[in-house]
């Protein structure tokens, strides 16, 4: 699962969305669905990752905005 951390946003939310449709659907074995539910963990702790990451620059330009206004 190492490869994950390479995922931009949108890949890793793309992979996610087909392991939820995986796990919903079924007809997996017990080893099949726990790594499935494993690779899922990873793949929404790395759209966290980015989502964190861009709260934190909207944060940023905002804190520069106010400070460019004298706010």
């Amino acid at each position: 699962m190492a490869e994950i951390a390479a995922f931009g946003y949108e890949r890793a939310r793309d992979e996610l969305v087909n392991v939820v449709k995986m796990l919903e659907q079924g007809g997996l074995d017990l080893d099949e669905s726990l790594a499935l539910w494993e690779r899922g963990e990873a793949l929404a702790n790395r759209c966290e990752e980015h989502l964190a990451g861009a709260r934190k620059r909207v944060e940023d330009a905002l804190s520069r905005t106010d400070l460019e206004d004298g706010k």
